[in-house]
């Protein structure tokens, strides 16, 4: 497998942190015994926080009782849901599912669409990606999805070129062409904000990026348009538990016109709704 086909956890507290909160979950394992709180795992920024509004402000008025376990990195919450320790998660677009589903053998449902967070390239060396040096460095996603994402957003931008047929998954070796010699350097996605001091550029997840306090729309020096982009982030739950009825009431909040008007407002671009209702 190159590299890690998935993100493992971040760091050793970042594990036990993130175990912690596995455990203590109450996840049902199908949807005929679907009763007491609804156990939702997220990425404490954006998801957590979109799910904590629903908590505070529209759940009890739906007769949904909610309960959010923040984890941070983006191989847990998959492996909670499939084992039942979690209902739902939220966190996550569907090529990554797919993905996951494929390596990991789980069988992982993608519901609603909720939000885009648009993954973008930061520099503290350059302001503009024309301005990138020949030889740089541009660390990148170590997961296939979010790897071949970063490159598709390089080369759309004309930094490099891949290969014809090259997809979602492309890798380093899809690259046909290179004019600035730029040399890919594999992270983990929640260590590429550490690495900015150390490279010319990396491409970061718009969740690990607003958590070390990055704001996508004005120090991104390359962001992902929203218009016909397959990376909305989407309510997942383990396949049996689909009409799980406290899901569904969880689906409708997350698409209401409230929901969108939190987002629009908290992230200001940052983070697009998906839905236009």
């Amino acid at each position: 497998m190159r590299k890690t086909l998935l993100t493992a956890a971040a760091g050793a507290l970042t594990l036990g942190l993130a175990l912690t909160a596995c455990g203590s979950g109450a996840g049902s394992d199908d949807a005929s015994g679907a009763e007491g709180p609804l156990v939702v795992g997220a990425t404490p920024t954006p998801a957590g926080e979109i799910l904590e509004y629903v908590r505070k402000n529209l759940a009890e008025d739906a007769g949904l009782d909610l309960d959010v376990k923040e984890f941070t990195d983006y191989v847990l919450p998959n492996t909670a849901l499939q084992e039942g320790t979690l209902d739902a998660n939220l966190y996550q677009h569907k090529p990554y599912l797919d993905e996951f589903n494929q390596s990991k053998g789980t069988e992982l449902v993608a519901l609603d669409e909720v939000y885009l967070p648009p993954t973008g390239v930061y520099s503290e060396k350059v302001k503009d990606v024309a301005d990138l040096r020949q030889g740089a460095t541009v660390a990148v996603p170590n997961d296939v999805t979010n790897e071949g994402r970063a490159l598709n957003l390089l080369a759309a931008q004309g930094l490099i070129e891949l290969k014809k047929g090259a997809g979602a998954d492309a890798s380093p070796s899809d690259i046909a062409r290179n004019p600035k010699k730029i040399t890919i350097k594999e992270l983990d996605p929640a260590q590429l904000p550490r690495s900015l001091s150390d490279v010319d550029a990396a491409a970061i997840n718009n969740n690990f990026a607003l958590d070390a306090g990055l704001s996508p729309r004005e120090d991104a020096i390359l962001l992902e348009k929203a218009e016909g982009n397959p990376y909305n982030n989407v309510l997942a739950v383990k396949k049996g538990n689909e009409d799980d009825p406290r899901v569904e009431k969880l689906a409708r909040l997350l698409t209401s016109p409230e929901v969108k008007k939190f987002i629009e407002d908290t992230y200001e671009g940052s983070v697009i709704p998906a839905t236009t209702g």
